[in-house]
């Protein structure tokens, strides 16, 4: 089970403690990358896309925020920046704002997720570069990504900088799908269809770019079920202990 591979490797944030087993993913890992025939779709949203890449002043802190969807990050990534001075930005608002754009971007965008694929790298490592240079913040969270190894390796390639910190937000798979059907926000990806199909991608693509982070003493785990409140508790006591 990935839940307890990751648990050896992560490190624990301070009184937090393991969430007791829940169902796992299903066993097969379903790739959901761009196959030859869907090239074209990407690189078209490449081209519209595309801009030259600028150059850093004095990069902030940086910190990724990674869990399911439905772990609930979002609304810790709120109080967080309220109480510790971060921007907060969040890949899938930024997609999504291109998505209510009404643009062909957007349109493109749409299209892909409404297939639970993965949107190019590129793409989303230019939108959150320009948030990034557009903030004077200097703690930044980013949010829900990287989403696979290749995001990683893009951000990377196209940034010249790695996360100080990143936190993964560790959900059962049964309370993120009723979170996921509760919350009614009216979002595109808030069916079953596409539920399931998320969950698959964030089992095969997610969990390695956590795995990676391990290795490299940057992750550390937040239990991410009970309250609001009590998962916050969890976080403050994380950041409270960083010299930041």
């Amino acid at each position: 089970m990935w839940r307890r591979r990751l648990g050896a490797l992560l490190l624990r944030s301070p009184s937090s403690s393991t969430p007791s087993s829940s169902s796992s993913y299903q066993q097969h890992h379903h790739h959901l990358i761009p196959t030859p025939n869907e090239k074209p779709l990407a690189l078209s949203l490449l081209r519209l896309f595309a801009s030259q890449a600028g150059s850093d002043g004095g990069r902030p802190f940086i910190a990724f925020i990674l869990g399911g969807p439905g772990s609930g990050k979002g609304t810790q990534c709120t109080r967080i920046a309220s109480d510790f001075g971060f921007a907060h930005v969040s890949a899938g608002d930024l997609l999504r704002n291109e998505i209510s754009s009404g643009t062909d971007k957007g349109e493109l965008i749409l299209e892909i997720i409404k297939e639970g694929r993965i949107v190019p790298s590129e793409i989303t490592v230019e939108l959150i570069r320009k948030a990034i240079e557009s903030t004077t913040a200097k703690r930044v969270l980013i949010d829900g990504f990287p989403r696979c190894e290749e995001n990683r390796i893009a951000f990377e390639k196209i940034t010249g900088t790695e996360p100080d910190l990143v936190i993964f937000f560790d959900c059962p798979e049964d309370e993120m799908v009723k979170r996921l059907l509760g919350r009614n926000q009216g979002r595109v990806d808030d069916n079953i269809e596409t539920i399931k199909k998320r969950l698959k991608v964030f089992e095969s693509l997610n969990i390695p770019v956590v795995e990676y982070y391990s290795s490299r003493g940057k992750a550390h785990k937040i239990n991410a079920t009970g309250t609001e409140d009590e998962i916050f508790e969890a976080v403050r006591k994380l950041f409270s202990s960083l010299r930041l």
